[in-house]
């Protein structure tokens, strides 16, 4: 008895002659090579379905087109490769090609002052496509960092200096008095209210990038920030990060431009879209601003 083949349902004729946009798979599970780490990440692949009769793609040419991301290290020339692959296994039915790779970058980051370390993670996605040749690359990175309010700030040093008037007014000054105030909360009757924040930054490569820099991306924009979230901290520590907050005091607002000139600096890029979060202390709702530079 002969073989039968098997059925090919997508090579059908679709009863509804429509292109689509984007077909594909999303949430595949796949390890990936990044700064000499092998990394957990979620990938999403798809291609456009341009012959609006055909009834589906081949799912499992995308799927096996991925597995390259197993073996070599991530790069710019390698996500282009992926998606050629995409578009050689759909000749005649697609046009463009998408990939979307999701996963943390584990950075080990030092404390400010002690020997100490510890690793952070990032949550990074790179996005690549190809249409028509035109093909382009985003870096997409979201780092936390800390900002203390200016205007909280200037109202607790109004009400210390209501209590040095008050306690002080009528009394002469010595050295020692005021040192022993100071470090007393009888003296420091307000602190300014502070909150974990996060950036978010939406970056296109130049074309002709052929690495990843996402390891500079982070650290231009925390320098510019000045105040990223530690890990490991000895005490020490946590006296060096309530300075750099008492010299960093920021607004959304001052946090979105701090980033936007910052992000101007890298000769790689060719355009963002940044996206600031205060997640408010004082109120029940966030702070936010957001600024973008040919996009």
């Amino acid at each position: 008895m002969n073989a039968l083949s098997l059925p090919d349902i997508a090579a059908q004729i679709s009863q509804q002659a429509l292109p689509l946009d984007w077909v594909g798979m999303c949430g595949i599970a796949l390890p990936i090579q990044l700064e000499a780490q092998q990394l957990r990440a979620s990938v999403d692949a798809g291609v456009s379905l341009d012959d609006g009769a055909a009834r589906g793609i081949h799912m499992s040419r995308l799927y096996v087109g991925l597995e390259v991301l197993e073996h070599e290290p991530l790069s710019v020339p390698l996500l282009r490769r992926i998606l050629d692959g995409f578009l050689n296994t759909h000749q005649s039915l697609s046009a463009s090609a998408f990939l979307r790779i999701n996963f943390d970058l584990l950075l080990k980051r030092p404390a400010l002052l002690s020997p100490l370390a510890g690793w952070k993670a990032y949550p990074i996605t790179l996005s690549a496509e190809l249409n028509d040749e035109l093909f382009h690359v985003e870096l997409i990175a979201n780092l936390d960092y800390s900002s203390t309010c200016p205007c909280s700030a200037a109202l607790a040093r109004q009400l210390i200096q209501q209590q040095f008037l008050t306690d002080f007014g009528n009394r002469s000054l010595s050295h020692e008095a005021v040192l022993s105030w100071l470090g007393s909360t009888q003296g420091i009757v307000a602190t300014p209210h502070s909150q974990r924040s996060t950036a978010y930054l939406q970056t296109r490569l130049k074309p002709g990038v052929e690495q990843l820099p996402l390891r500079t991306l982070i650290d231009h924009a925390e320098q510019a920030l000045g105040t990223a979230v530690q890990t490991a901290v000895k005490r020490a520590d946590e006296q060096a990060f309530a300075l750099a907050n008492g010299q960093n005091l920021m607004f959304c607002e001052d946090a979105a431009r701090r980033l936007n000139l910052a992000l101007k600096q890298l000769p790689w890029l060719a355009g963002f879209n940044l996206r600031v979060e205060h997640a408010e202390s004082l109120h029940a709702h966030d702070a936010v601003a957001h600024s973008q530079w040919q996009w």
